[in-house]
């Protein structure tokens, strides 16, 4: 599967067709196992940066190794979520038994796992080992504008985003609210939170998660895309640094295109707004 634009809609609406071309395949084969207080956006962030965000352009991106295996499902939702920012149609992992419980849980209608061939022919791989991976940000205005997070510590924000398609899931919001328990943001900046889906906001509310949010300072808002699109919920003011969840940072992604987006965690993010500033999240987690 692949997402389509407005245009690619309409024409599909209209004519009931879409045209492909059969993309070739980059993969990507993950070694080792993220270290404490890395999580799978920093894997992804890392791989952009490296690839670039035209590097896989019009390939399907197929994910595998032991670090992949050894991430969750909702984990693994965040690094095909941001296959597109590299340029791929669509980010691909083998089915195992996490993918299938995560499937049967939702769905009674059979399926038919699909893999790789063994013959299988590839544009490019490329190989990576993981291990020693440190928390990584995105700066303005590109997502593969990457660095480690040590290079922009300090940096102050002024607003925090926990959410969005990218890092909205339950998993996501507990790692963030394990961070923020008990604490208080910083006083010059704000933090919203807007869970994924109405799923994710109820789980969320039984577990306590929305209530140490609020006891926190945040601004727990409807599920959606939140403020990541720039229509509503959190459009920042002019000259103001933002740190977030999101997929993209592009110059006025958030509705204001004299404002600063990095890319983070949400470890991160909940780290650096507890601070004010860009923060490392091993300095609260470990």
């Amino acid at each position: 599967s692949t997402g389509v634009g407005s245009t690619d809609l309409a024409a599909g609406m209209v004519s009931g067709k879409l045209w492909f071309k059969v993309p070739e395949t980059f993969k990507f084969i993950i070694n080792g196992t993220l270290p404490e207080g890395v999580f799978a956006k920093d894997l992804i962030l890392y791989l952009i940066g490296d690839v670039t965000a035209d590097g896989a352009t019009y390939m399907a991106a197929e994910f595998t190794g032991e670090a992949i295996r050894n991430l969750s499902v909702e984990a693994r939702f965040t690094i095909s979520n941001m296959a597109i920012e590299m340029g791929a149609k669509c980010g691909l992992m083998e089915v195992d038994d996490k993918t299938a419980e995560w499937v049967k849980r939702r769905s009674q209608k059979p399926f038919e796992p699909v893999y790789a061939d063994p013959d299988a022919v590839y544009a490019r791989i490329k190989e990576y080992h993981v291990s020693r991976l440190e928390p990584q940000i995105a700066k303005p205005h590109t997502v593969d504008n990457v660095c480690p997070v040590k290079d922009v510590l300090g940096i102050p924000i002024q607003q925090g985003v926990i959410g969005t398609c990218t890092n909205g899931r339950i998993e996501d919001l507990r790692v963030a609210a394990s961070i923020l328990d008990g604490r208080k943001i910083h006083k010059n900046t704000r933090l919203i939170v807007a869970p994924a889906s109405r799923e994710v906001l109820l789980e969320a509310i039984y577990e306590g998660l929305i209530q140490t949010f609020v006891q926190a300072g945040a601004a727990v808002v409807t599920p959606g895309c939140g403020p990541c699109v720039g229509t509503h919920n959190g459009v920042p003011s002019d000259g103001e640094n933002v740190i977030s969840t999101a997929n993209r940072n592009f110059k006025g992604r958030m509705g204001n295109n004299r404002a600063f987006i990095y890319l983070g965690s949400p470890a991160t993010v909940a780290a650096s707004v507890l601070k004010g500033s860009i923060a490392d999240p091993r300095e609260v987690l470990l």
